[in-house]
């Protein structure tokens, strides 16, 4: 059973889709393809413009930051993606402050908003919708309406790998929102995707960059239903019909059904005395914080055939993570919560007794009723 926060297990219905015939990326069969695709994903996102890179969610977030920042970036760091944005204004020798915070802990308005003040050099922000390192989530729509009321011309981008698919994101002053194929999206890893605001494209246009991950190439080249370089066909594919499901069963009652899988995966294991690690969880995942962290991962996996992941970092052997993201059935997480808290049991930390199940069962069917 893998309860990994990416990747997500992948549906059968898109694995038949993808093991159908390859089909060339220059007909008029696969720009059809695409066309629905990108109209879907432009639903999705709630955006003006958007791009499907060949590429990890990271490449994406080279091609925001090359593409998007000008002059400097403000980038927010409570986690290994939020130190990525970093890492990448390193390597091309971007300036750029950091704001950084312990993993458990979100930025704030205010402190987005006072370095914002204090350097007109800004022109860029980046920042994780949720940051899978800890599993919390920044208050980002917040922020960008705030940076926006200062200068409406600095750009937002946000880093929505593990919240697209996940929860409705209002993007109503966000500029370049990222996420990738393997998370709430359901598919194999390979593709990443990011929705533009139409200032984001015009902002591009006056200074594109880099050559693969050039993104006017791309914005000019999928208006027409075709890519800049080889298309990644099946990954295509697979999205198309990953999205015409999420809509035809509507995106509201995917986005409600995984907050109620987090909330009650949550109850549940405070109920046996285990601790939430984010004090601003996303619902994509569930992290405790647990110093038995890899004995109970290691109990799961090999006892009850669960795998979810633990920490990186100075988190190692010290969190786990649950995934909520994509098409996780009630059995699995009633499954997963039943087993940790029979591996507390094994290994003398609490006596079993039910009450976690009993816990997330009560939470789910209340909250589906």
């Amino acid at each position: 059973m893998l309860l990994t926060p990416g990747p997500t297990p992948v549906p059968e219905f898109v694995r038949k889709a993808m093991a159908d015939i390859t089909i060339h990326h220059r007909t008029p069969e696969f720009e059809a393809i695409f066309k629905e695709t990108r109209e879907l994903l432009l639903e999705l996102f709630d955006m003006d413009d958007c791009v499907i890179l060949a590429s990890s969610g990271t490449g994406a977030m080279e091609a925001c930051v090359t593409n998007l920042c000008h002059k400097k970036a403000l980038t927010i760091n409570s986690g290994k993606f939020g130190e990525r944005f970093g890492k990448i204004c390193q390597a091309f020798n971007i300036p750029f402050t950091e704001l950084k915070h312990e993993w458990n802990t979100a930025i704030s308005v205010d402190e987005v908003v006072t370095a914002i003040k204090n350097d007109s050099e800004i022109d860029a922000v980046f920042v994780q919708i949720c940051e899978s390192a800890g599993g919390l989530r920044h208050p980002v729509e917040a922020i960008a309406a705030a940076v926006k009321k200062i200068n409406p011309n600095i750009t937002i981008v946000a880093d929505g790998i593990t919240a697209i698919g996940v929860e409705k994101v209002d993007t109503t002053h966000i500029d370049a929102l990222i996420t990738g194929s393997q998370k709430a999206l359901m598919l194999p890893p390979g593709l990443s995707m990011i929705g533009l605001s139409k200032e984001a494209v015009s902002k591009v246009e006056k200074k594109p960059a880099g050559y693969y991950l050039n993104l006017l190439s791309e914005i000019k080249k999928q208006k027409n239903n075709t890519t800049a370089y080889t298309a990644a066909t099946t990954l295509i594919i697979g999205l198309k019909e990953i999205l015409l499901n999420i809509k035809e069963n509507g995106f509201e009652n995917l986005y409600n059904k995984t907050a109620l899988r987090a909330s009650a995966t949550r109850d549940a294991l405070t109920s046996i005395g285990l601790e939430v690690y984010p004090t601003t969880p996303a619902n994509a995942m569930t992290t405790i914080y647990c110093e038995d962290s890899n004995a109970i991962r290691k109990i799961l996996k090999t006892k009850y055939n669960v795998n979810i992941a633990g920490g990186q970092d100075h988190l190692k052997g010290k969190i786990f993570r649950i995934n909520h993201m994509g098409l996780v059935e009630d059995y699995e997480a009633a499954w997963v919560v039943n087993a940790i808290e029979l591996a507390l049991d094994e290994l003398g930390a609490r006596t079993f007794d039910g009450s976690a199940n009993k816990v997330l069962s009560q939470n789910l069917f209340k909250g589906s009723n």
